[in-house]
């Protein structure tokens, strides 16, 4: 999925800023993406394998997330072999939550 017209306008990162970040999740995702679900419509689970500095880069890139894109809700927990990130959002951004999903899958697909 090329060119960031899914990100929705809410989206308060500089739109400069915009493709530098949207890199940054598609290299953690193609680097440690075990596996993606979608148990709810509204709700992604992505299992990212852990390894040194790993659960640091997840919270940074959560937390500078969270500031621009507030309509997401981001819960990490920590195993022993995996991160678990789960993201929320609500009824208002599914397409958002949708177009992250496939984005994922397809940076997953590079591993």
């Amino acid at each position: 999925m090329s060119g960031l017209a899914w990100v929705p306008q809410s989206c308060t990162l500089p739109t400069e800023e915009q493709p530098l970040r949207v890199t940054e999740w598609d290299a953690l995702f193609a680097e440690r993406l075990v596996s993606l679900s979608r148990p709810q419509p509204l709700h992604l689970r992505l299992d990212l394998a852990a390894g040194k500095g790993i659960q640091g880069r997840v919270h940074d890139l959560v937390e500078r997330e969270s500031v621009c894109c507030s309509f997401f809700t981001f819960t990490t927990t920590a195993g022993q072999d995996l991160i678990r990130l789960d993201i929320s959002v609500d009824q208002a951004h599914a397409a958002v939550l949708d177009a992250l999903a496939a984005r994922t899958a397809a940076a997953g697909e590079q591993r």
